[in-house]
């Protein structure tokens, strides 16, 4: 790409016409609030996708989304870019200790056909979570040797699957978890200067990673989970989009199961089949 074309993409504006037919289609495919206020934010989201095709304008970049090659090609590219990905290990604590305490014990004690637990982190991001949960489920069969799980973990966006399948972090990012964690369910990089460590084989084995699209009316997904987290996802919807979302979801777990949402979320005045027991945690009814 010459200079003069790199010019014109840096100084590319995405009119309010233009963001207008993004948002609404993000909002409608996906169910992302994209309201006025994040013009700026697409804008600078998109240049990387005008520079990756070679294309000057926003106009044109809309023009190709919508074309058939677009569709088949270009959406997924999109959204990755559009959605944004802000987790961390261990994130929300309360919720891990209510595992310890209440949801395990009560799983072993009644599961008298020593059958697998089955999770679902759903927005599952860069695997942070779902990471988390193997290692809690790992810590609690060293005491529960008959204990067994399997995690289920969707998010929309494709790259970031694709970074939670790998199961590579700066270290910087396990800081505030115990050394004798570290030691078991990290790997440091043999090369020192990059200061990156990944998830044992182990663990990443324990964990099944598929692109799930929260406003399709089915979801690809096992219908008999134990516990399903869906925490910080709901923010980006509105009221009813929460609604169906938790209904979806719901359809996947099983009468008295667990469903987690993160602290700054509720099911108040939603139709939903949720009973709550403890501040963002319920049980299926």
């Amino acid at each position: 790409m010459d200079l003069s074309r790199q010019e014109q993409i840096f100084k590319a504006q995405l009119s309010d016409s233009d963001f207008n037919i993004l948002s609404k289609f993000i909002y409608e495919k996906y169910g992302i609030k994209m309201p006025q206020v994040k013009k700026v934010m697409l804008q600078s989201r998109l240049q990387k996708r005008l520079r990756a095709l070679d294309i000057t304008t926003y106009k044109e970049y809309i023009n190709y989304v919508f074309s058939k090659d677009g569709e088949q090609g270009e959406l997924i590219h999109m959204i990755d870019v559009v959605t944004t990905n802000k987790t961390d290990f261990f994130r929300e604590p309360a919720h891990f200790d209510i595992l310890n305490e209440l949801v395990l014990p009560e799983f072993i004690k009644t599961n008298r056909a020593n059958a697998p637990l089955h999770f679902w982190s759903a927005g599952c991001s860069s695997g942070e979570e779902p990471y988390t949960l193997a290692i809690i489920f790992e810590e609690f069969k060293l005491t529960n040797p008959n204990f067994s799980y399997q995690i289920f973990a969707s998010d929309l966006s494709t790259r970031i699957l694709e970074k939670a399948m790998g199961g590579i972090y700066a270290e910087d990012r396990i800081e505030g978890i115990p050394m004798v964690l570290k030691k078991r369910y990290f790997l440091r990089s043999k090369d020192k200067t990059k200061k990156l460590v990944r998830i044992v084989q182990p663990l990443r084995n324990q964990i099944t990673y598929k692109r799930i699209n929260f406003m399709d009316s089915a979801y690809d997904a096992p219908k008999n989970f134990d516990i399903i987290f869906c925490r910080n996802v709901l923010i980006y919807f509105d009221r009813q989009t929460q609604e169906n979302v938790i209904n979806g979801l719901c359809r996947h777990l099983k009468t008295d199961g667990y469903f987690f949402l993160g602290h700054s979320e509720s099911t108040l005045n939603l139709k939903v089949p949720l009973k709550q027991i403890k501040p963002t945690v319920y049980r299926k009814i």
